[in-house]
């Protein structure tokens, strides 16, 4: 738990499936010689509609253990990208938007049946991040009834739900999410300076976004391991989990 005004740094690695498990382990194995030992992990419950634990036993076995040592899992859409984006992908969005479009039913029953495929192998997870950070009015709703929190572009915010059903303080951390972009060369030479400035300009909590792609981009890499190295001994690593209960 977070100590009442101590910085925080919140790690969120995105995108967890069983596509990318050998990048997202090297990832994590990675955060952990950076002295990052509390990592929030943003499962795709059912990639292609495969859920994850029958493509893949080894990357369910591996949530469970990190989550023991100490990691908080999330539920990071339920197939991302869904038909939704194979129909409809907003220029808003620079990532399929899986629930822009849907309505209360659709959405809800993808909700539903991502925690299922996640309870199914083992995995307990108690918040909720939308595919490209894409929140509808009717998602809101839908996740708040079902999450203890949920996170968004700029903060992490807690539904009230605690344990067993009951009734927590509602709390909103107003702290934006920075990381790297991939999508395009101007945005692959921008997002570096970018994510340096925020570094350095942070409040109480930063909240460091990383893909499985980041890999792919040296000067991505690099980017990371200053800004990891920077704030580790600064600010303490956290989960989301902590975050929505501090």
């Amino acid at each position: 738990m977070q100590r009442s005004g101590e910085p925080a740094l919140a790690v969120a690695l995105h995108d967890v499936e069983p596509g990318t498990f050998e990048r997202c382990a090297l990832i994590r194995d990675w955060l952990s010689d950076l002295g990052v030992d509390r990592v929030t992990l943003l499962v795709i419950p059912a990639r292609d509609l495969h859920p994850l634990a029958d493509r893949s036993p080894a990357i369910a076995e591996w949530l469970i253990e990190r989550q023991r040592a100490g990691d908080a899992v999330a539920q990071h859409g339920f197939e991302h990208p869904g038909r939704c984006a194979r129909r409809l992908r907003p220029r808003l969005y620079s990532e399929p938007a899986e629930f822009v479009g849907l309505d209360a039913g659709e959405a809800g029953r993808a909700l539903d049946a991502g925690r299922r495929v996640l309870k199914l192998a083992g995995i307990e997870t108690y918040g909720f991040v939308a595919p490209a950070y894409a929140y509808t009015p009717i998602l809101r709703q839908l996740v708040a009834s079902r999450f203890r929190w949920w996170a968004g572009p700029w903060g992490v915010h807690s539904t009230g739900r605690g344990e067993a059903g009951t009734e927590q303080p509602l709390v909103n951390h107003a702290s934006p999410a920075v990381g790297l972009a991939s999508t395009s060369v101007a945005r692959r030479a921008l997002s570096p300076r970018l994510l340096r400035a925020a570094t350095l300009l942070a409040g109480d909590v930063l909240r460091l976004d990383v893909h499985p792609e980041d890999l792919e981009h040296p000067g991505h890499v690099l980017t990371l391991e200053w800004a990891l190295r920077h704030s580790v001994g600064r600010r303490k690593p956290i989960t989301y989990d902590e975050l929505a209960a501090a």
